[in-house]
């Protein structure tokens, strides 16, 4: 019976809720990403188009990894499979997309 309560006091402590605080950051700081890149695109004409690739792509990251630490909870323990496994897709997925374009160009 001990062991049961310990077992359950023990579950109970690592998987602390954390609260609507953090979740309601994660989605404004989402909104105000999404805002940064729609006005980066809207002033096409008067930035280079080069900056405003790489704000794109940075808004972009920053974006996944919002999505990936507050919305599919990455950041919690017991998540290191999934992200390996995910970081191994990323790794082919680069990989092929890398291939395709020697391919085409130097092929």
């Amino acid at each position: 019976m001990a062991a049961q309560q310990a077992a359950s006091d023990q579950s109970k402590r690592r998987h602390k809720h954390e609260g609507p605080q953090k979740h309601i950051v994660a989605f404004i700081f989402s909104i105000v990403l999404t805002l940064i890149a729609f006005a980066a695109v809207g002033s096409a004409g008067e930035v280079n188009t080069t900056f405003i690739y790489i704000i794109l792509m940075v808004m972009a990251i920053l974006q996944v990894v919002i999505q990936m630490a507050y919305w599919m909870h990455m950041k919690d323990k017991g998540h290191m499979l999934p992200i390996v496994f995910m970081f191994g897709g990323a790794i082919v997925a680069l990989t092929c997309i890398v291939m395709a374009v020697y391919w085409v160009w130097w092929g």
